[in-house]
């Protein structure tokens, strides 16, 4: 019983340092995001300066800084574990350019906001979360794989990526702008990204095709060079 249980630990512990080693930047992220907000309940401050306000060049670098910043607890939880689900898709899925997406959704649908948004300071993630939650939805179609289609449709199941959180319903606080700005950097990295990842199955017949041009071209070198 005691190997038992040493080897279900050891093997335990090996599967949550997979975990780590493959999501690292996502928990990363989310790491800091959640000191930050302790800090600002230990501190009994906020960092609201470090918003993001479009169009203003006085603020342009907060670009960096506005995703780390949340209102209040529930605001910093709805954007947690979408980011935590979604990078683990990504990264899963995507191993060798994962850490590049994310990069990407973090400061490209910074940049688009700025140039589309109001001139109202926002704060918080909503952009990175819908960039991830378009680039997966848009890749899996693009790549015309069944399992990254179901991966895609998993996120619009999960509410993650809808027209309610892009159209604007009603006045509040929370930035339509911003994760319509997320939902078309995530498009935009999937175009990018389009020949990286998993490829679209080929069947058969395609590849017989291909083999038959490849054929061709060879024979058609082959008679020219015996020309020459």
């Amino acid at each position: 019983n005691y190997n038992f249980i040493v080897r279900k630990y050891v093997k335990m512990k090996k599967n949550l340092s997979h975990i780590i080693n493959v999501m690292f930047i996502p928990i990363l992220f989310v790491f800091a995001i959640w000191f930050v907000k302790g800090y600002e309940l230990i501190s009994d401050s906020t960092l609201s300066g470090f918003s993001i306000v479009p169009w203003s060049t006085e603020k342009i670098l907060n670009i960096f800084t506005f995703p780390f910043i949340h209102a209040d607890s529930s605001h910093l939880l709805n954007n947690s574990y979408p980011i935590i689900i979604l990078g683990g898709i990504i990264s899963s899925v995507y191993k060798e350019i994962s850490n590049r997406v994310f990069f990407l959704s973090y400061i490209l649908s910074g940049i688009i906001f700025w140039f589309l948004g109001e001139s109202n300071p926002v704060i918080g993630a909503s952009g990175v979360v819908y960039a991830l939650g378009s680039f997966v939805l848009v890749s899996g179609f693009i790549k015309k794989q069944p399992r990254l289609a179901m991966l895609s449709f998993l996120v619009i199941f999960l509410n993650f990526f809808n027209l309610w959180g892009i159209i604007e319903i009603e006045q509040d606080n929370i930035s339509q702008t911003a994760h319509l700005s997320g939902a078309i950097a995530g498009l935009i990295i999937a175009i990018l990204f389009r020949d990286k990842g998993p490829q679209a199955k080929k069947y058969n017949y395609e590849l017989e095709e291909e083999l038959e041009q490849e054929r061709k071209d060879i024979d058609i070198n082959y008679i020219y060079k015996k020309d020459e």
